[in-house]
């Protein structure tokens, strides 16, 4: 009995084509399950993490009570953050909350401008605020990555919440120093 016969088969019964097809597939299967390689990508290996706060704001939130919604944020400890579709995989710290005041320019008789608090009242439903967030981010090149994305000024990011969700403005990155954490 010969190995290959004329139709291609091993010992008359397994095809070659068979053979490398179930070949490939083992070979798909131990390169995904069995041996995945080092954890992160190679830009992760031995990343320099530095904690980070980041500065965003929102303008013209609409709510039914600022002031209660802002003192609930301040006193929450965290919040997620999506950065550019990509959901932060943990919580980031919430470390200030700061309320803006609505003010209106108001010229005078003099030739001068003075500012005053915007008496209109649909500004009773709206909140203005900086929210510092904190957290540890990899320090490259460019920037302060959060899930890979360079959180710069300008960034948009969404803050989210068991009771809220809004688009805010970067308005400040600070990459701290590891003492002054």
């Amino acid at each position: 009995m010969a190995i290959l016969d004329s139709k291609g088969r091993l010992f008359g019964k397994l095809s070659l084509l068979d053979l490398g097809a179930a070949l490939a597939i083992l070979m798909v299967i131990f390169g995904i399950f069995i041996y995945p390689g080092a954890t992160g990508s190679v830009a992760q290996s031995g990343a320099n993490t530095k904690p980070v706060e980041v500065d965003v704001m929102a303008r013209g939130l609409t709510v039914l009570d600022p002031e209660k919604f802002l003192a609930s944020l301040k006193s929450s400890d965290s919040t997620t953050i999506i950065v550019r579709n990509q959901p932060y995989s943990g919580p980031i710290e919430i470390k200030d909350v700061v309320a803006l005041p609505r003010s209106v320019a108001v010229p005078q008789p003099d030739g001068t401008v003075k500012s005053y608090p915007d008496p209109r009242p649909e500004l009773n439903y709206t909140a203005d605020m900086i929210i510092t967030l904190g957290g540890r981010a990899q320090i490259g090149a460019d920037g302060a990555p959060v899930l890979g994305v360079p959180v710069k000024i300008g960034t948009p990011v969404e803050i989210e919440g068991q009771d809220y969700s809004f688009r805010v403005s970067t308005v400040a990155v600070r990459i701290l120093d590891e003492a002054a954490k």
